[in-house]
């Protein structure tokens, strides 16, 4: 039994126990909000509403943060409506937003009616902004002073707003009009004397974001500063909110759920509850277009049908030619896109990365070219009894194939998501769907091609 199921075994066994709620307190109190949230599908409704009883609601509105939006859902429901309007007003302000936003409740708008009026009105202010915006990702959860205070101003307003708020490893100074001024850590605050005026420690270019940015935009400043929190402006450099790191870890976690979507020609990532009706709109549009793509592929191989005829024995290689070629350009494509993702990319940089991609699709290319060369060769002549001659003209057919479609799905690969980024289409959206079946072509028309001038015109094969 690893540890995990091990304190899952011990919380379900307090949980079950007859001991009296104070001890039982005391004793869950060691283990993590996340560990209790495991436990939770394991409940019955009056265990888990002994649960509730327990613990405080803060630490209920932890464990509810830990689990499943979709089973939370479930969780608060089965609670009264003033308990459950309590831990929603306890929840981190995002976390509680997401919440609202999602959830098909019919006791929603009970439960907003129960909370208090200045949490009810912060809640709605943050889920106005757009899913795409960073406001929509942003915490009410951080410590302001004035710029105006002393340090042992600052220290004693830390002390009565940590009740309130927990994230206090960054603090965030406003003018006295309310404009952002900068932001410093509490190490700096711990180690200033009690009389130094605090804008000593104040860093007035700490970085910040605009609240209706793109979260993509974002991205670039949060990962490049990798602060605990960077603050939310308005376009009034009023502060608005916060990001924290969980914050910047689920913004980037989904930027690339997205974009690994994108790759597949879905518009979003793929949920596991979501509706069969909705995967299937995420699908059908690209792969209609790939059907009549398919059939053009298609076609091509038809207009070589003279030398299918000829030689049959090429048939049984087209795939070993497609798939490396698919390959090579999907792995461009990969690299490409995460480069991309820099907006500050300069024209040469993209220079340098066509012609690194190019070369490293060439060089495979002729690595590979000459594997195939010799194990197809090899192969033809002891397995299927071919001549020299023709085994060899067949291998080295594959082998050139296979060096001039590479390095041709290199070039595709890279060449096709910068276009799409330079007339301003989402380059992930666009690309995956297009690279494999542009390959495919290059490929077919690679191959054939050289076996009708190389097998059918030189050798009469």
């Amino acid at each position: 039994m690893d540890e995990k199921e091990l304190h899952q075994k011990e919380i379900l066994g307090l949980i079950n126990s007859t001991e009296p709620d104070s001890v039982i307190k005391d004793k869950l109190d060691d283990f993590h909000e996340n560990d209790i949230a495991d436990v939770l599908p394991l409940l019955t409704g009056e265990k888990w509403r002994r649960l509730c009883s327990i613990l405080d609601t803060p630490r209920i509105a932890d464990v509810i943060e830990h689990t499943d939006e979709n089973e939370a859902e479930a969780y608060i429901e089965q609670l009264d409506d003033k308990k459950a309007a309590k831990i929603l007003s306890a929840m981190e302000p995002d976390k509680a937003v997401d919440f609202l936003k999602n959830t098909d409740s019919e006791k929603k708008g009970a439960w907003l009616a129960l909370m208090d009026q200045g949490k009810r009105e912060k809640l709605l202010r943050l889920a106005a902004y757009d899913e795409g915006t960073i406001g929509s990702r942003m915490t009410t959860n951080f410590i302001c002073v004035k710029t105006s205070m002393s340090v042992q101003d600052a220290r004693e307003l830390l002390i009565q707003q940590s009740q309130v708020h927990d994230n206090i490893s960054t603090l965030y100074a406003v003018k006295d009009d309310g404009t952002y001024a900068g932001a410093f850590e509490l190490k700096s605050l711990i180690l200033a004397h009690a009389q130094d005026p605090l804008t000593e420690i104040i860093i007035p270019g700490y970085p910040n974001v605009y609240a209706d940015e793109k979260i993509d935009d974002c991205i670039p400043v949060i990962k490049d500063y990798s602060e605990e929190s960077i603050p939310v402006l308005s376009r009034g450099r009023k502060i608005l909110g916060v990001v924290t790191a969980n914050d910047v870890v689920e913004v980037v976690d989904d930027a690339m759920g997205d974009d690994y979507a994108k790759l597949g020609g879905l518009t979003a990532e793929a949920d596991l509850n979501e509706p069969l009706s909705t995967s299937i709109k995420k699908r059908l549009p690209w792969l209609v277009l790939l059907l009549f793509l398919g059939m053009g592929v298609s076609s091509v191989v038809s207009l070589y049908e003279n030398v299918v005829a000829k030689l049959t024995i090429i048939m049984a290689f087209q795939s070993m030619v497609l798939d490396m070629s698919g390959n090579v350009g999907t792995q461009s494509l990969a690299v490409t896109i995460r480069v991309l993702m820099d907006e500050n990319l300069k024209f040469k940089d993209k220079v340098r990365l066509m012609k690194k991609e190019i070369s490293a699709g060439f060089c495979n290319g002729i690595l590979l070219g000459f594997i195939a060369l010799a194990t197809v060769g090899i192969y033809l002549m002891v397995v299927k009894g071919k001549p020299a001659p023709i085994a060899f003209g067949i291998s080295a057919c594959i082998g050139l194939s296979l060096v001039i479609a590479l390095f041709i799905s290199s070039f595709v690969g890279t060449a096709i998501p910068m276009f799409f980024k330079q007339i301003g289409v989402d380059p992930a959206v666009a690309s995956g769907p297009l690279i494999t079946t542009v390959t495919d072509l290059v490929g077919v028309i690679t191959y054939y091609s050289l076996a009708w001038i190389m097998l059918v015109r030189l050798l009469g094969a």
